[in-house]
């Protein structure tokens, strides 16, 4: 699928959302990458054939103090 050059890493690599966005939706909040993935803002993936993987931001949240 990808045209790029350097070709971007297919949607069965490790590093799939290094692919570059071919479709962006800030809206609604989902891109679509070159090699199929479907990259929501959330950090939430569709795989092209149909496998959702769950949300993995990086980092720490904070937590909001009780009241």
């Amino acid at each position: 699928m990808c045209k790029h050059s350097p070709t971007c890493p297919n949607a069965e690599a490790a590093d799939h959302e290094a692919a570059k966005a071919v479709l962006r939706d800030d809206v609604t909040g989902f891109a679509r990458l070159c090699n199929g993935v479907i990259l929501f803002n959330d950090t939430g993936e569709l795989l092209p054939d149909g496998t959702p993987i769950a949300p993995h931001r990086s980092g720490h949240v904070r937590q909001a103090a009780a009241a």
